[in-house]
């Protein structure tokens, strides 16, 4: 039975306001929290559901074109041969903040059984512009 109280309200309309009001706040704690297990349940099993295999690799390159050609390769001397390495000649890379072809010296290669290496070097485009190609092996 409804008590009157001193604002005219009666209690259980008091008790029901208050009690949805709870409800609300506890609805609305919940919810992030099950937002919050379900974007990490997601997280953890998605990495998961996909892993790249052991023996694939990735190349990732961005081709930029330039209108300069690289000078000739310096004569370099070459090294006394060392055991398991390969030597990487030197080669012209362009630099584009100073606008112009810089010399990167050779370098001594770990040998890859199986594989040979190809030395860094520049290619023309069919549109005329130069593309650098870095050293890589290549079975």
């Amino acid at each position: 039975m409804p008590v009157n109280t001193r604002g005219g309200a009666t209690f259980s309309a008091l008790h029901a306001a208050i009690a949805a009001m709870k409800g609300e706040h506890t609805m609305m704690m919940r919810l992030p929290r099950k937002l919050a297990l379900i974007a990490g349940l997601a997280i953890a099993f998605g990495g998961m559901a996909y892993t790249q295999p052991a023996a694939a690799q990735v190349h990732v390159g961005v081709g930029i074109g330039i209108g300069i050609a690289p000078p000739p390769p310096r004569v370099e001397r070459l090294p006394p041969p060392r055991a398991g390495f390969v030597w990487a000649p030197g080669y012209w890379r362009w630099n584009a903040r100073w606008h112009r072809h810089v010399w990167v010296t050779g370098h001594w290669v770990r040998v890859r059984r199986g594989y040979h290496y190809r030395p860094a070097h520049w290619q023309r485009g069919p549109r005329g512009q130069w593309h650098f190609r870095p050293g890589h092996w290549v079975r």
